[in-house]
């Protein structure tokens, strides 16, 4: 028998389709606190979400063979430590794709159609339809410029092109010229995307080359009326720039579903903008996106119990484990 380490907080109904995916060979336990962690000495899985696994945890850990996240990020992993004791770690592409980009697209169109300010002002007795008819817009005939162009901007472009937007990307990696024709994607440099784009939204993977990446000086590149949205990490943006550009009008809005630092501090600027949208990152919080991800990490954990290697668009820390 073989123990499954649940990390982090779950939905009532992932330790059913785990039990179900992995057959009885597979013991399942549930570790939802960092309080807990001692009980990981007798893990051979972890299936890691929300908390971190720093170097102090994965040394004491002699019988895991894979830290398996519920996700795409992996910034909260000790990779390095990880890879040292020869312990895979893999993500999860595609896995809260749909979820995550619904929400993008759901962040773009309440800044655009002011869903905040007219449900509020529903509330409080205000009918002026006419209030904000200078300030709503559609999708349609935008350019919507994707910074990461993963599963999840994927997602993002196939729904925005089904609501006539143009679509814009960067990415490290250009896309084969069939995806992005498959897409309507045209590739761009950072500059001359943030520049054209009426929309700005971020899918990157937090690592030290995207950490600030947008900062004061992208800020100035984009037009006035544009927006950014942001449901991939806190970090890949200046906190202290984007309030600036947000009230000095240097952007026109912002929809924000992850934040530096994560909870939002109770004396964030970000709480008193108008022209902000905020969700406390609950992207891939969704009942029914659970069966993908539990589809995905269970076939990791397969391969690795077999003795597989796993795919490199999932692993994540080969250049460090000593048994590549």
């Amino acid at each position: 028998m073989q123990t499954i380490a649940l990390v982090g907080p779950y939905g009532n109904d992932v330790v059913p389709l785990f039990k179900k995916s992995l057959g009885p060979d597979f013991l399942i336990e549930s570790i939802p606190t960092e309080s807990e962690f001692g009980r990981l000495k007798d893990a051979d899985y972890i299936v890691l979400r929300v908390l971190s696994m720093p170097r102090a945890a994965i040394e004491k850990m002699p019988r895991v063979k894979l830290i398996q996240r519920w996700g795409v990020g992996f910034d909260k992993v000790d990779i390095v430590a990880a890879g040292e004791r020869d312990i895979p770690v893999a993500i999860a592409p595609g896995g809260n794709a749909s979820p995550v980009s619904e929400l993008a697209l759901l962040l773009m169109l309440a800044l655009y159609r002011n869903l905040i300010a007219f449900h509020s002002g529903i509330l409080a007795g205000d009918w002026d339809k006419q209030k904000f008819i200078d300030n709503s817009f559609m999708l349609r005939g935008k350019t919507l410029g994707l910074v990461g162009c993963g599963a999840i901007g994927a997602q993002v472009a196939k729904k925005a092109k089904a609501f006539g937007a143009e679509l814009l990307y960067f990415d490290a990696r250009r896309l084969p010229e069939s995806v992005e024709k498959e897409l309507g994607l045209n590739f761009a440099a950072l500059d001359q995307l943030l520049g054209a784009a009426d929309i700005v939204s971020l899918h990157l993977p937090l690592t030290e080359s995207t950490r600030n990446l947008i900062g004061a000086r992208e800020f100035s590149l984009m037009k006035p009326s544009a927006i950014l949205i942001n449901t991939s990490r806190g970090e890949i943006l200046s906190t202290d720039a984007l309030v600036r550009a947000l009230k000095e009008k240097k952007i026109a809005g912002a929809g924000l579903d992850v934040f530096d630092p994560e909870p939002l501090p109770s004396d964030s600027p970000l709480l008193s903008l108008p022209n902000v949208v905020m969700t406390p990152h609950v992207g891939g919080n969704t009942a029914d996106m659970s069966i993908d991800m539990v589809d995905i990490c269970s076939k990791n954990i397969l391969a690795i119990s077999r003795g597989e290697s796993l795919a490199t668009n999932v692993l994540v820390n080969g250049q460090y484990l000593k048994n590549k």
